[in-house]
């Protein structure tokens, strides 16, 4: 399980703070997430907060 950003990120980063496993990264072009990391906020949240808060609608999605 793991999800990753899309280039139609806008490198607003207000995915990376919302993390609880600090997953998301500023990488060379746009925000991403190691898959090895990221465990799509379960046992944290209900649902993935850097989804939740992007403002790009489907930019973040399943990997």
């Amino acid at each position: 399980m793991a999800l990753k950003i899309l280039d139609t990120c806008i490198n607003c980063g207000a995915c990376e703070p919302v993390c609880p496993t600090e997953a998301i990264a500023p990488g060379d072009e746009f925000y991403e997430i190691d898959p090895d990391v990221c465990v799509e906020c379960e046992g944290y949240y209900d649902t993935p907060q850097c989804q939740d808060v992007c403002p790009v609608p489907d930019c973040i999605v399943k990997a």
